[in-house]
């Protein structure tokens, strides 16, 4: 069976969704969005306090159901906005569950100035015995360089 390509992501304000649409697009990769079961409030200031509790205590967030066959893909991009120089607690979360092995991980995310923190180091914790490759960052939802940003960090990578 031919191996696939996965754009795997959570985003609570649809700035890592841009960016992940746009690499499953340019990619040919299938697209998924982590959701957690109770919601994010919408208000900003309410949840980078929920979010610096949540990473402060480890929080694993209970997720909807990822209708995704796992192990059909070689290759997943995991995305994610950074939360307190990390990944978002839903994306931890399911890592923390699935705990991938052997797999290309790609890791992408967006931020409001921060950079990437130490997201790749993170995901690299979680993924053990993957190859992780180098992290696309952009800040915000990337505004109108972004998909010329993202062709020139797709071919860095080697991928398509």
């Amino acid at each position: 069976m031919a191996m696939k390509t996965l754009v795997l992501f959570y985003s609570w304000s649809g700035n890592t969704r841009r960016i992940a649409k746009s690499i499953a697009q340019k990619t040919g990769a299938d697209l998924f969005e982590l959701q957690p079961k109770t919601p994010y409030p919408d208000n900003y200031n309410t949840v980078v306090a929920q979010a610096k509790q949540e990473i402060q205590r480890r929080y694993e967030p209970p997720l909807l159901p990822v209708s995704v066959d796992w192990s059909a893909y070689d290759t997943v991009y995991l995305g994610t906005p950074n939360w307190w120089s990390t990944m978002a607690p839903p994306l931890y979360a399911f890592l923390r569950e699935v705990m991938p092995t052997d797999k290309t991980i790609i890791p992408f995310c967006t931020h409001g100035g921060g950079g990437s923190g130490k997201i790749a180091k993170d995901i690299a914790t979680l993924c053990i015995g993957c190859d992780v490759l180098p992290i696309f960052s952009i800040q915000d939802d990337g505004g109108a360089g972004m998909e010329q940003k993202l062709e020139d960090w797709l071919k860095r990578i080697d991928q398509p």
